[in-house]
């Protein structure tokens, strides 16, 4: 029924065992089978596997398997003997203790290699201690380098290992090839995550503008930002852009549409779909790695429950009828995703590349973010690439510079990379909560001037 409430996950009891309730039948070796099945099928698909991890804390602590075979070794203790908490959910493990860290290296080797899995996402990876991180990658690296390691580079509450030691996103640059979720994007487009009408860049908060600059660049140094109105991080924490995860939403907390509407309760629908497309407009076109949750780009909902986890089917499904009614957006992602695939200007390898080729608007506006890739960025076909963020409700002209003959690929909610439309103009008309891309290239046939 689907009104059953069940825990989604977040309890692990063995580590290596797949959930049986997710198999025809729980009782044999068909969870195993079945889900050796699954993944091959998504590869035949072209599609790679990456499993949500939660090394970091179990459901019991007393009672665990892992207590019961040492009592008191694999989970860190405060001074007073007490077992602390920097999951938040009663226990942390001490993955710096010898047997502990066996453990989970070995626990993953058996996934990747039994179960050919491409990549895990580590919950709370700010809990690990860097040491066990490293020697995950070097162990995952004997199998294939193309395993995709990446976590939350924070903790749930305080933690008796000193943070220097610890994976949280500061220390990134001591992570060997392991990226981290950036949550300074994250709230710069959309508000806090933990309160409720707080808002961001695409919901019309201004002075924001460093913010989204700081996820443009994957969270590497420019000498462009502002470090000091970057809210939460006051300091470039990425070395390279592939460091850095960059989202709008994930399975934790709203939904990007049900935190947007429940912060912008006077907003139309059609301004809700505006700035779920320049949410994913930003992510997809930002350096770094885009990471989209689910069902967004159908304006996902969870009517409004922002911890899911042990919610029923009515609460966690993607209701598919979204995606006829929120087509706009679907189509629009599409694009975003086609955009991105065919052009390296938006996936640079290199900070230094970003540095030379990517180069902020000096003219400021609040609620406008915009940034030129110049002089074929990455090996792109195209020269240069304007782009400009409107986070305002209404339009706002844009000064072009002179004599550049520029093509419009994107405009309102539409993306058209083929498109044979140019302007010329020294002004142009952005549309309110809306991306516009403009570029300079050398596809001059079939020209048609705009007048806009």
């Amino acid at each position: 029924a689907t009104d059953k409430s069940y825990n989604w996950g977040y309890d692990p009891q063995n580590f290596n065992a797949p959930e049986g309730s997710y198999s025809t039948n729980p009782n044999t070796v068909s969870r195993i089978l079945e889900l050796k099945m699954l993944v091959q099928a998504l590869h035949q698909a072209g599609i790679g596997v990456i499993f949500d991890v939660v090394y970091n804390h179990t459901y019991h602590t007393r009672r665990s398997y892992f207590n019961q075979t040492v009592p008191g070794y694999y989970y860190r203790q405060k001074s007073n003997g007490t077992f602390s908490n920097a999951s938040g959910c009663g226990n942390e493990m001490a993955t710096e203790r010898g047997m502990v860290h066996k453990f989970i290296i070995d626990s993953l080797y058996y996934w990747a290699t039994e179960f050919h899995v491409d990549g895990f996402r580590f919950d709370l990876m700010g809990i690990y201690d860097l040491e066990t991180m490293n020697q995950i990658r070097a162990k995952m690296d004997s199998i294939s380098p193309s395993i995709l390691l990446y976590g939350e580079g924070w903790a749930a509450d305080k933690s008796p290992m000193n943070e220097t030691w610890r994976a949280v996103k500061t220390n990134v640059s001591r992570l060997y090839r392991v990226a981290v979720f950036n949550d300074d994007f994250r709230n710069g487009i959309k508000g806090n995550s933990f309160d409720v009408q707080s808002k961001g860049f695409v919901s019309g908060k201004t002075i924001q503008e460093e913010n989204i600059k700081f996820g443009i660049v994957g969270a590497c140094f420019h000498p462009q930002i502002v470090y000091g109105y970057v809210e939460h991080s006051k300091s470039p924490w990425a070395t390279e852009p592939w460091q850095c995860v960059n989202y709008a939403s994930c399975h934790d907390n709203y939904t990007l549409y049900d935190k947007l509407a429940l912060s912008c309760p006077d907003a139309s629908d059609d301004e809700l779909s505006r700035m779920v497309m320049m949410a994913g407009a930003l992510v997809l076109t930002s350096q770094g790695i885009p990471f989209l949750h689910a069902g967004v780009e159908m304006a996902r909902t969870k009517l409004g429950d922002h911890n899911s986890y042990k919610s029923p089917d009515r609460i966690n499904y993607i209701d598919w009828e979204r995606k006829t009614t929120y087509n706009q957006i679907f189509r629009y992602y599409q694009s975003l995703i086609t955009l991105r695939k065919t052009h390296p200007a938006f996936r640079m390898t290199l900070a230094d590349q970003i540095r030379k080729h990517l180069v902020f608007s000096s003219d400021y506006q609040p609620g406008v973010a915009s940034y030129m890739l110049v002089n074929h960025a990455n090996g792109d076909k195209w020269k240069t690439i304007l782009i400009i963020f409107n986070g305002n409700r209404q339009s706002i002209p844009f000064k072009l510079s002179a004599h550049t003959q520029w093509r419009i690929v994107a405009r309102d909610t539409i993306i058209n990379s083929d498109s044979s439309e140019y302007y010329s103009g020294e002004e142009i008309e952005v549309p309110g909560i809306s991306m516009m891309m403009l570029v300079e290239d050398y596809f001059n046939h079939n020209i048609q001037f705009s007048d806009i």
